[in-house]
């Protein structure tokens, strides 16, 4: 049966590497009715809003969406849109697999680790205010309510999927009260999961933990700010952002995107590498129980990065985004050729 997803391509390289995945997701057999969203200048163009001009609406029918990489300015201009998706649709978990692709340079091997963050609260609520010129003041929100719902998230995620252990990322011996909160929430949750190993980290450590031996970590459950800290950073370990997925869910509705940047120095040249927004499809595709397509698509990929002939520039190749398409889109035609 077909299904709609709203496709949001994004900015920058943002609409090629979305055309990209678009044909590799029909290659897959798998039936997809494309609710596409116009790109955001057209909106401004307008003078309307991008988040409230349709965009919500679109997600909240569909339930689900896939986006490309979106920008936001920097000590200015209007608030972050990836941000403002996630608190408007409520996707409280960010679900952010980290593992290496055979055929990537990479600090270390074997790595397989899954960070779940909180995606609605922390420092991320944007409540600052100045208190006087020169000073300025920035309220960092935990709550119960979100740190419950987030730590039983992970926990039924580590059953679903067997993962055997989750370490909480905190800095509650400093902030008693906010990290504090979060902390003894989890607590209370952990000893309704006795098949997984819970275990705490200070996220100081955490950080040097990761870089010295991640093998040593198979979930993470974090706040929004070190999971946005600490998902990059294990990114950095296989490869980069540009060869990991990421996807938001809440309540019956999840959004996945490419959380690298919008590379607009080689936007338009037709090089850019789809790799993390079809991973990213790829969740979403199991997020529907589409699971023929997930197998077809993921050995493709695979073996495309396996014998190394046919990538992108950024990952030290020649190949253009067509050329890297096209190569997958064969890859996956090959089983069906054999058996005809």
């Amino acid at each position: 049966m077909k299904k709609t997803v709203t496709l949001i391509p994004g900015d920058g390289i943002g609409p090629e590497v979305a055309s990209a995945v678009r044909e590799i997701l029909a290659a897959t057999g798998v039936q997809i009715d494309w609710e596409e969203i116009p790109a955001r200048a057209d909106f401004e163009r307008r003078g309307l809003d991008f988040i409230q001009a349709g965009v919500l609406d679109s997600v909240r029918r569909n339930r689900v969406a896939l986006k490309g990489p979106m920008a936001t300015a920097i000590a200015g201009g209007p608030p972050s849109i990836n941000v403002a998706l996630r608190k408007n649709l409520e996707l409280f978990a960010n679900v952010r697999p980290v593992k290496n692709l055979e055929g990537v340079r990479s600090v270390f091997k074997d790595v397989d680790i899954v960070l779940i963050r909180e995606n609605t609260e922390d420092l991320y609520a944007g409540l600052e205010h100045t208190v006087v010129p020169g000073v300025v003041e920035s309220l960092k929100i935990i709550t119960e309510k979100a740190s419950n719902r987030i730590a039983r998230f992970a926990f039924e995620y580590a059953r679903k999927y067997s993962r055997k252990k989750i370490h909480a990322i905190h800095k509650a011996n400093i902030m008693k009260l906010s990290d504090g909160l979060f902390l003894t929430t989890v607590r209370k949750v952990a000893p309704e999961y006795k098949e997984i190993e819970y275990r705490e980290l200070i996220i100081d450590n955490a950080c040097m933990q990761m870089v010295m031996n991640p093998h040593q970590f198979d979930m993470l459950l974090l706040t929004n700010l070190y999971g946005d800290i600490m998902s990059d950073l294990a990114a950095g370990l296989v490869g980069g952002l540009g060869v990991v997925p990421s996807a938001n869910v809440g309540e019956g509705m999840a959004l996945f995107e490419a959380v690298h940047g919008t590379a607009p120095d080689i936007a338009g040249k037709g090089i850019a590498n789809p790799t993390a927004l079809l991973m990213s499809a790829i969740m979403m595709l199991r997020y529907m129980d589409e699971e023929e397509a997930v197998k077809r698509a993921e050995a493709a990929l695979v073996s495309v990065y396996r014998e190394g002939r046919t990538l992108t520039p950024d990952v030290g190749g020649k190949a253009t985004t067509a050329e890297f398409t096209q190569a997958i889109i064969r890859t996956m035609e090959k089983p069906a050729q054999a058996g005809a």
